[in-house]
């Protein structure tokens, strides 16, 4: 049977078997007497699957929402469908109660939900100790850059404080079917050994999100907006702007907040 690429789905089927490869073995395992629980985001015609499943070292699960390529890959992979593929959508998931000894997450991810699929692995952090994915090359530049650079923005500082990021290698367009119309971009996340952050973590991500928001102004007027006047009191980062600070910086500046608002 034939799997239609859905352009609400966001999907782009990757053809070449070579670029799978390299995915699939970027993906650390386990060994063949206690394999790594993997959860691949949406298998469509199971490029990648294949050589997941070739692993011994790996127990591959799937997870596509599509009802045309769960047909697909009952077909032509019918003990994993059978066994390992749930026809959901991975951001209505609940990793913790499917995989309550962790599991690791990899895929061809739609560019239309990376970041969202992102912030799904970040809510899940202590779940998920590494994540492979293949998205779009400026979203993973942005990922994975330092401080200081004009890429730099929400998800680099909250994927950066709980996970090393590598930028493992670019994909061209012609690879896909059919083509996107931007290159993309392989990344993995490995979670680090930062268990608990330094300030109230949900206050964390109320002010990189604030800061963010007007990214191109002192961080006073985006931090005043969200939070207050903070009783006219400054801290040294208000000169700066937001992507300027780090991870601790921005650590360091949740806990004033804490203190001042």
């Amino acid at each position: 049977m034939e799997v239609r690429a859905k352009k609400s789905l966001g999907q782009h089927f990757l053809t070449d078997s070579n670029i799978a490869r390299k995915i699939a073995g970027a993906m650390s395992g386990g060994d063949a007497a206690s394999p790594a629980d993997v959860l691949e985001v949406g298998c469509g015609t199971g490029m990648l699957t294949r050589f997941l499943l070739e692993r011994d070292d790996l127990r591959t699960f799937g997870a596509e929402i599509d009802g045309e390529s769960v047909a697909y890959l009952r077909e032509h992979y019918p003990e994993f469908a059978s066994e390992r593929l749930w026809e959901c959508d991975f951001l209505e998931m609940n990793l913790a109660e499917r995989f309550p000894s962790g599991v690791r997450v990899i895929g061809n991810f739609p560019y239309n939900i990376s970041s969202q699929i992102f912030f799904k692995i970040i809510e899940n952090r202590d779940s998920v100790p590494e994540c492979v994915g293949m998205i779009q090359k400026e979203v993973a530049v942005r990922i994975a850059e330092k401080a200081g650079s004009r890429e730099y923005g929400i998800l680099s500082v909250l994927l950066q404080a709980w996970y090393d990021i590598e930028y493992l290698f670019t994909v061209n367009e012609s690879v896909f079917n059919p083509p996107p119309k931007v290159k993309s971009a392989v990344i993995r996340l490995k979670r680090n050994s930062v268990r608990r952050l330094d300030c109230d973590e949900a206050l964390f991500v109320k002010v990189v999100k604030a800061a963010f928001g007007q990214r191109r102004k002192m961080l006073r007027n985006p931090l005043r907006a969200a939070f207050g006047s903070f009783g006219g009191a400054e801290h040294r980062f208000f000169t700066m702007r937001a992507e300027q600070l780090s991870v601790s910086d921005f650590e360091e500046l949740a806990r004033w907040v804490a203190e001042h608002r």
